[in-house]
This record gives C-alpha cells, structure tokens and sequence, in this order.
C-alpha cells in the first residue's frame, strides 16, 4: 500500500484463497464432414439432435464422421464440432441462394457465407450481389430446398383481377380472356367458382391466359367469371396484410413493411414438401424502423439476427427506397415497383462438394491446436489415415499437451479384409507402426457394425468416438484416472456386430503394439479390453489412467500457478503454493488416484542462482495409481493334516 501523508484510516484488502480449481477432462473434439452447418469455427454440441440439427443428418459420403460424433455424445453431453468442406472454386462446397446465375461472385470467388464473424465483417454492408435476394446459411446441397417468399403491399397479400376468367369443373387448367394471368405466382391460391373455392397456381403460361392448378377445381363450370380474388401463397399464416409501420407513419412514410415467410420447399429439411419452417410478420424495408419497444424492424437486420437458414444478399431492385431512413426522409414511399406484387426465390446451385482432402481436415483440426483458445480434453479422429492421425498426434496432442488423440485403425484393415487368416491383426499393427510413439495417443482395435436410424441402413462405424466416450462416461461416474477398460467401465453401445473380433492370441500380438483390443463375449457385451497407449517406452505413461491423471493435475495446477506470477520469490510464496497444492493431492490420494506424492517448493530447489533470473521451481512428486491388467490366481491342493500357516507364502 502507498505511505499515507497525513493521519488516517487507510482499508485494504488482501485475497489468500486461491485454490486449485476443477478443470474439464471430458470435452471432445473432432472435425466432420457434414452436409449443413458454420465453416471455420468451433461449435459445442450436446446430444446428437443438436448434432443433426446444426450439421445436418448423414449422408453416405458424411456418415463416416456424423456417427463417431454421435456415438461419443451417447456417454458424454459436450462435444466441440468444426465443419470439413473442400475449398475449390470448381467442385468445393457452394451455398444454393435465390440467383441461378454462374456459381461464383464477382470476385470469382465461391458463393458462401462461412459463419456469422465472416458475414459481418465481409457481407452485411455490401450483400452479396451473385447470390440474389437472399443466401442459404451454410454451404450444401441441402439449401436447394429453401425457398424464400415475400410480400410487400396489400395488394400483394390479396388483390381482385378483372377479366373473363372460365373455370371447367373437375379441369385442373383455366383460362382468362387476356393477359390477366401475368401478375400470378407460382403457389397463389385463386378463389374460383360462386363458391369461392380455393385453388393453388402450379403453373402460369407465357401469355398470361392461362394457369394450371396443383389441385383441380370441383365447382360447377363457370364460363365467364367476371372477377376473381387472389391471395398471396402464404396469405393464412397472418393476420393482415403489410401496410405502414407506426415508426415510418411517425414520420409521414407509407407501405414499408413486409411479410417474409421460409419454407423448406422440397421437404429435405423437415421431411414434409413445402413446409413453412420461419415466418416474419411485418417487417420493414426503411433501414431505421423500430418496433414498438425499441427493437430494430429493418428487414435485413431481422432476418441476418433470426433466421436459422438464410442470411440477406441484396435488396430487390424492383422494389423501390429499401434500406432509406423514415426519419427525415421527406415521407418515403415504399413502393412495390411492379406489378407482381411478392416475390419467390427458389434456391439453386448449393452443393456439398467433393470430398474433402486431408488438408482440410488439418485445416478443421487446426481449431482446436490452442490450449488458451479452446479447452479440450478428447480429440476423435474418426474415420482416420495416416496422414490425419500424425497431424493430430504431432501437431495438437504433442503440442498441447493436456489432451489425447483417439483413434481407430483403417477401416479397410478390418473391414472386409479379404486376406488371410489373421490379417486384420497383421494390418492393424502396420498402421499402428505408421504412426509415433506418444502417451497422448491412444488407439482401439476397429469398427462396429450400427444402425443408421436416419437412412434405414446399417453401417460400419470407426469406434474411436465410443472409445473417447468410455473415458467421458468414466470422469462422470468414477474420476479421469480411473481405466476406461473392463467389464466395469468398458461397456460399448449400439453394437450389432463387430467386423473384426480378436480371439486370444490376436488379442496378445495387439495389445503389444500398445493396440487397445475391443471384443464381444457371449452374453456379456462388447468391451474395450485395453487401457494403452501408444507410448512404446515401458512406462507408467503407457496408461491411460495414468496419462489422464497427470493431464489432470498439470492442468488444475499450472492454473493456480499463474496466479504467484509477478510476486516474490520469498518463502511466504512457497508457503503459499504448497498450502495450495498439497490438499489438491491430498484429495486425488483419497479418491485412489495417486499412491503417495510430495510438493518440494522451498530453498534447496529455489536457490539463490533461481530466485536472481527470475524463476520459481514447485517439484511434484507423484506415485500414480496403477490399473490392474494381469491377474494370477494360484489355487494350491494340500492334504488334509497339513496347516496352511506352514505354506501360505511358499509357492
């Protein structure tokens, strides 16, 4: 505290009670190939609907990464997802969008938006010209079945068309004495006959005398209907037609609001055609609206901050004083500007891409690389190769160093393996002996045989997400340093079958190689029957358990090691982290994490040499807790008068 100049009472306080805080050991992550969803960010997901929802449901070109996800959220509830596309203007991914003009911008560039950071700060003041009114969210072919459908005016709500119109009973055509057709759209409803039926336009002929009708008309015939009304598409999912908000009225403005509707036009999203998916009621096209609590009403911004499927591209040029101000506008009129009076944008040109490349996948994984950006406890690899499998070891785990890489082999390798017998063993272990040795690694013994409940089929899936959900679901009943493996933890889901079942002796050879051996017994369940690593040094590091422990511990320690950064190198300092770190192991001891351990943080490691560069040294000394993988049982035979006191220890 500063020296006080002059009497006084100066209150200060002093906060001593840091303590080791708890950290997260069963976040995963993993990078999948997915037909919807953000490009380029991170998104935590919490069960698989959440997963279907945000990324799309699988397809048989993404499957292969959706179920590992899957899997793993059916032990765990948090899963950190980034999208995989392939980036190349000629066959990389594409957001479909109201324009069907060329498949790029006019940067030459693809046509989508990768997430909301990309859309504010390169397209929502400038739009997007190449895309037409409005853009689907995200890249994919799923896109192509949105349509977007507006209505600006009154008139475009509901309106009577003058003429000579003949309506033939049972006829699913009429016809009109000129031209009154033209200002019909696909999907307007006609109220046909002295009964006012309803009909729906399919179709409307170039010279505007003639329309066909999605459903027939079952009135009498009527030859020469002297008026007819039509309503706009959507006209029964509101209550009343735009007209002029109150804040444009205010300021002596008309017709600027808007009903826009999205609909899921070719039933791939909701699984009905035509299905009306967001609605906005009485929008406006004056760039300063306001609702009437305070609320922002431009069109544009509602739709970029509500929709879960379009972003705006561009204003409609018909339509005239979109995005001007009301206030000071000298009484801006809103125009519709042209006589079709809504507007219909189908959406086009969206595809998935081919299949991404190995450098996208790196270039998805990258996300996760920082420990100060996202933490992780849990990265998937999915459906791996060699070449992901080393980016991910040598590239995240390795440099991170507080997470572990789970992986399954090649699926050709287990997979219908046409070769001899035993060469599924023999082609695990070469690709095992592609890769590193590193603790912070782990790998599993193939693929499961599941069931596909969005495509009615079944599928060969890597089980590296079951795997990585076994050690989630062990942190949540027991502790991270308990072993993920055995008839007591090692229980794996959804299983019909496993493609490669490793007897005995298979089951040696594998977990040698540090190959962690997943099996089915009769009437017991599938199990994950190894607690290894890849690390190849015999070492207690070669365990899970053990490797997850002192993820733990460096992880809750370092933390509240920062916190004696700046401070002096003096005793009261040291005290003080080993009042901190000696409860925090005192516990793990108690909860058999750790054998014995001792905190050396005093004057013979923080000498003199130490303390004068401006280092503090805290030495841990950890006995870690050991998973039992052998068991020997020796029953001894004896005779009768023999006393057991005599042999007991002997053999």
């Amino acid at each position: 505290m500063g020296f006080q100049v002059s009497p006084g009472v100066n209150v200060s306080e002093i906060d001593l009670t840091t303590i080791i805080p708890a950290v997260s050991t069963s976040t995963g992550a993993i990078a999948i190939h997915s037909t919807w969803g953000p490009v380029g960010i991170r998104v935590l997901i919490d069960s698989e609907d959440n997963l279907a929802a945000q990324f799309g449901k699988p397809a048989a070109n993404t499957f292969q990464d959706f179920f590992p996800a899957a899997n793993f959220l059916g032990y765990t509830n948090q899963l950190y997802v980034s999208r995989v596309v392939f980036a190349n203007a000629a066959t990389g991914a594409q957001a479909s969008r109201t324009s069907t003009s060329g498949n790029t911008s006019a940067a030459g560039g693809l046509v989508f938006v990768k997430n909301s950071t990309d859309y504010v700060d390169n397209y929502q003041s400038s739009g997007i010209s190449a895309a037409g009114a409005f853009i689907a969210k995200y890249p994919g072919e799923l896109g192509n079945s949105l349509r977007v459908s507006t209505c600006h005016t009154a008139n475009g709500y509901q309106s009577t068309m003058s003429g000579t119109f003949l309506f033939t009973s049972n006829s699913a055509t009429a016809t009109a004495s000129a031209n009154q057709f033209t200002v019909l759209q696909v999907g307007d409803i006609i109220l046909a006959g002295s009964d006012k039926e309803e009909v729906t336009v399919s179709a409307v002929s170039a010279t505007g005398k003639s329309i066909t009708l999605k459903n027939r008309y079952s009135g009498n015939t009527i030859s020469a209907q002297a008026s007819v009304v039509r309503r706009w598409e959507f006209y029964n999912f509101f209550d009343a037609a735009p007209g002029t908000s109150d804040y444009v009225s205010k300021y002596s403005g008309t017709t600027d609001e808007a009903h826009i509707v999205v609909v899921d036009a070719k039933g791939r999203i909701t699984g009905v055609a035509n299905n009306v998916i967001e609605r906005f009621s009485k929008v406006s096209r004056a760039i300063d609206a306001k609702t009437a609590d305070g609320a922002g009403n431009f069109y544009k911004d509602v739709i970029n901050e509500t929709s879960k499927w379009v972003w705006w591209a561009s204003h409609v040029s018909a339509l005239t004083n979109t995005g001007k101000r009301a206030e000071g506008g000298a009484a801006t009129v809103f125009g519709a500007g042209t006589s079709k009076v809504t507007n219909t944008g189908n959406f086009a040109n969206g595809r998935d891409g081919a299949s991404p490349r190995n450098a996208d996948y790196q270039t998805a994984y990258s996300l996760f690389a920082s420990p100060e950006d996202v933490d992780v406890s849990l990265i998937l690899a999915g459906e791996t190769n060699q070449t992901r499998a080393l980016h991910l070891i040598n590239n995240i785990a390795e440099v991170r160093k507080d997470c572990l890489v789970v992986m399954s082999p090649r699926k050709t390798d287990v997979v219908n393996n046409a070769g001899y017998v035993g060469s599924e063993m023999d082609d695990v272990i070469a690709f095992r002996n592609l890769l590193p040795s590193s603790s912070y690694a782990t790998m599993d013994s193939g693929y499961k045989y599941q069931y596909d409940k969005y495509n009615d089929v079944y599928r060969y899936v890597a089980m590296n997400g079951d795997t990585a959900g076994l050690m989630a679901r062990t942190d949540n009943d027991r502790d991270p340093w308990f072993s993920p493996a055995g008839f007591n933890r090692g229980q794996i889901k959804n299983v019909i079958r496993l493609p490669y079942n490793p007897p005995k002796a298979q089951r040696d050879q594998l977990y040698k190689s540090g190959i962690n051996p997943v099996n089915t017994f009769p009437g017991q369940g599938t199990i994950l029957f190894g607690d290894k690593t890849l690390l190849a040094k015999p070492s207690a590091f070669d365990r899970i358990n053990v490797r997850r422990l002192f993820i733990v511990l460096e992880k809750s320690i370092s933390i509240a090691a920062k916190f004696a950064l700046f401070e002096f190198n003096d005793e009261f300092t040291r005290a003080q982290f080993r009042n901190i770190v000696e409860p925090f192991l005192r516990d793990v001891q108690g909860r058999r994490g750790i054998y014995d351990f001792r905190v050396v943080c005093d004057d013979t490691n923080n000498t003199g040499e130490v303390i004068d560069s401006n280092r503090f040294i805290g030495d841990i000394y950890i006995k870690p807790a050991r998973s039992i993988n052998f068991i020997q049982l020796n029953f001894v035979a004896v005779r009768t008068g023999v006393e057991f006191s005599e042999i007991v220890g002997n053999f």
